[in-house]
């Protein structure tokens, strides 16, 4: 057969190409969708509670949005390079405890609000940092051992060591001006978020610890075989996740002005849930900061919302525990369109 524009013999494939082309056009687009998912739903959601309850957005309740999301944001953050690497962190919910009342201890000794931080951020840092080495050099399977085994002792460390075993009321005047006070009408808590959130974002995007951290998470086999320090990658990314429990709690303990044992309760469920609404993926490689932080501001819309609209609390983690759903299917989906994608393009390719 020839073509009667050039003149010139059709190939076999040609038809092929063309069904192909528009094939991957779909697949790029639905992609994409996927990818801007989570914000769109967020605006939607946004939209749609405004519409139900004109007091969600008056600026007070904006803040108590804010405030009480924060916590979440900052150890989601931590949670996102863990999950990252493929593995999980289910202890920061604990050590978020424990660091709280080793803060509330020393502020019981000395009136100091910079070492009282440092002893919570420090304290996060030590755990996260136990998590890391026992996982690497025990060769434990999976993290999911070592982090469950450090949920259950930190959390019996902390009402062992808190006094009275339970809640030590009073916090330095500062930590409660980071965790409850406003600067601009913003809450303190938002700008910690922030920073925390661009640190970690540089250190993703502007070092090389940030590609070995996407190359471990993707391929670690051929991380290892191009030399990439994967042990040393790990046992970070497991030392941050904590450093950020470490931070929330400083947040946590000034909104609250007190240290508990009992804090921090299912929030490492909460993080996990953000960062897989924010589209990360279990399988590793494969994640946005900016996404997680919209899945932690989704959560926190989520329970505001239904507390404002006189929801019952079980109803609330029915939701939550449904919209966890719902992220797994869209990663599942996400991973079927991209293998179509590879299909097509091998198609074209041949």
């Amino acid at each position: 057969m020839v073509d009667a524009v050039e003149n010139r013999p059709v190939k076999a494939g040609m038809g092929v190409d063309v069904g192909g082309h528009q094939g991957l056009s779909w697949i790029s687009w639905g992609l994409r969708l996927l990818g801007i998912g989570p914000l769109l739903i967020l605006l939607a959601l946004v939209g749609v509670i405004a519409t139900l309850t004109p007091d969600f957005l008056k600026p007070g309740n904006i803040a108590n949005i804010v405030s009480q999301t924060a916590v979440i944001a900052i150890v989601a953050i931590g949670q996102h390079l863990v999950i990252l690497t493929r593995g999980i962190d289910l202890s920061v919910g604990a050590n978020l405890a424990l660091a709280t009342v080793m803060g509330g201890l020393l502020y019981r000794e000395v009136d100091s609000a910079f070492l009282v931080m440092l002893a919570m951020v420090a304290t996060g840092g030590l755990v996260g940092a136990i998590n890391g080495i026992a996982y690497i050099f025990g060769r434990l399977p999976h993290p999911f051992i070592i982090t469950l085994a450090m949920l259950s002792i930190c959390r019996g460390l902390a009402l062992e060591l808190a006094v009275g075993h339970t809640t030590m009321r009073g916090m330095p005047e500062a930590i409660a001006s980071v965790g409850g006070a406003s600067s601009f009408g913003i809450p303190n808590a938002f700008f910690i978020v922030i920073g925390v959130a661009l640190l970690v974002f540089v250190m993703a995007k502007a070092m090389v610890w940030g590609r070995w951290t996407y190359a471990v998470g993707g391929q670690p086999e051929a991380a290892r075989r191009m030399g990439i320090p994967v042990k040393g990658v790990l046992i970070s990314t497991y030392v941050i996740s904590g450093l950020c429990a470490g931070i929330g709690a400083v947040v946590l303990a000034g909104r609250t002005e007190a240290a508990s044992p009992l804090y921090g309760n299912l929030l490492e469920l909460d993080t996990i849930a953000a960062v897989i609404i924010g589209g990360a993926s279990f399988l590793g490689g494969r994640g946005h900061l900016g996404h997680a932080l919209v899945g932690a501001v989704m959560i926190g819309v989520i329970r505001n919302a239904l507390n404002l609209l006189g929801v019952d609390v079980f109803f609330q983690m029915i939701a939550i525990g449904l919209i966890i759903v719902i992220a797994v299917e869209a990663d599942v989906l996400r991973n079927h369109l991209e293998a179509r994608a590879r299909v097509v393009q091998a198609a074209r390719a041949s």
